[in-house]
């Protein structure tokens, strides 16, 4: 073993502290699996490990050294050994920042949060931030594991680009190939940031529909993307109808059935979800997607032409249309504060009327804040 790593059994320096070794490619999913356990050390960088003598064996794969607190017992590792020469992290950016001689009134406008999606950090840049690349720089030593940052831009809202919901993205430091895969609660999703959206505060939602869902059920999911709500679903023993019309995002909601070992419970459609709802009976609608309703204008005929193309309340019909007498509909909506719940509910109403049938609601959640003013909620509802 290299001098800083050791084998665990007759160490003498018993204090040394752990890590387990990991091929390259798991490394996300192998953290994931650890932060799950409990054992994964975040205070330690994480380490190339470069094999016997120092050095990297030209014919193996790259080996990551991943810091722990205590053997794994549930994450499928390579081996465990001691570190002799760990490497600690900073883990404040601000602290980071003073190190490299920025003034305390310059710390003020560097992003106060971030998001890390698998290898890639996504952040907001605030418009007052001199040093970028700086911050970018910075964010990169205190996430070890991560190799890019991008700028998050928002979410395009015109012509194709809008109705695809496509991400608008710089990259401000690391490597241009952002390609990754995230994982979170046993779900691995592959995607690239750059080109496919995946909002991290959405995470709480996601595990919980894949809490909703009993093995029997067919869910419609109305708007899949890469697999946001399929995958847990699916997991969960569900069988899943998904459309998705953008065709990247559509690559990787089949490459995301194969990777969690659901596409025998997936059927996927790369095609508009109003065109395939009179084919559906489904116990389970989600609708995660809320179109143009992402503004604070509390206008029912709000000018459509300059955000994306359809609101989400007009796929209410079919949603009813796929949905069997007593199914469920998760319906999405970013709802401005001031009419928070009435406007939801009102939309739910009309649509329950228009199709002649009674509803019940289950529950209504904030899912996360969405813009200043702006709620993103679902409303869970029940159709007879």
């Amino acid at each position: 073993m290299p001098e800083e790593f050791d084998d665990v059994p007759g160490l003498e320096a018993a204090d040394a502290p752990l890590a387990v070794i990991v091929e390259k490619q798991r490394t996300e999913t192998a953290i994931e699996s650890l932060r799950a356990e409990g054992v994964y050390d975040d205070s330690r960088r994480v380490r190339t490990d470069r094999g016997e003598a120092g050095r990297e064996e030209p014919d193996e794969p790259e080996r990551i050294a991943l810091p722990v607190t205590e053997p794994p017992t549930g994450t499928r590792v390579l081996e465990v050994v001691r570190q002799f020469d760990p490497e600690f992290r900073t883990t404040d950016l601000a602290d980071v920042l003073a190190e490299r001689g920025w003034s305390e009134a310059e710390i003020e406008t560097a992003p106060s949060s971030w998001a890390v999606i698998g290898s890639v950090i996504l952040v907001t840049m605030p418009a007052e931030c001199p040093d970028e690349t700086a911050v970018a720089e910075a964010l990169l030593e205190i996430h070890g594991e991560a190799d890019s940052v991008l700028a998050d831009e928002g979410i395009a809202n015109t012509g194709e680009a809008g109705t695809h919901r496509e991400p608008r993205t710089r990259l401000l430091a690391g490597e241009s190939d952002t390609e990754t895969i995230h994982a979170e609660h046993g779900t691995r999703y592959g995607l690239d940031p750059a080109k496919v959206m995946f909002s991290p505060g959405n995470q709480a939602e996601r595990a919980r529909m894949g809490d909703a869902v009993s093995g029997d059920e067919h869910v419609f999911d109305m708007f899949a993307g890469i697999g946001y709500f399929t995958l847990p679903m699916a997991r969960a023993g569900a069988r899943v109808s998904a459309t998705e019309i953008n065709p990247t995002a559509f690559r990787y909601l089949l490459e995301n059935a194969v990777l969690n070992d659901v596409s025998d419970r997936v059927e996927a459609y790369m095609s508009d979800c109003r065109d395939l709802a009179s084919e559906i009976d489904a116990d389970r609608v989600v609708m995660g997607y809320y179109g143009s309703s992402a503004s604070a204008d509390n206008s029912e005929n709000a000018d459509s032409t300059a955000s994306r193309a359809n609101e989400a309340h007009e796929f209410l019909p079919a949603a009813l249309e796929a949905l069997v007498p007593g199914g469920v509909v998760h319906y999405h909506e970013a709802t401005p504060e001031s009419r928070l719940w009435d406007r939801p509910l009102e939309r739910l109403e009309r649509a329950s009327d228009t199709a002649e049938s009674d509803l019940e609601i289950l529950e209504k959640r904030r899912v996360k804040s969405h813009s200043a003013g702006v709620a993103h909620v679902v409303v869970d509802v029940r159709f007879e």
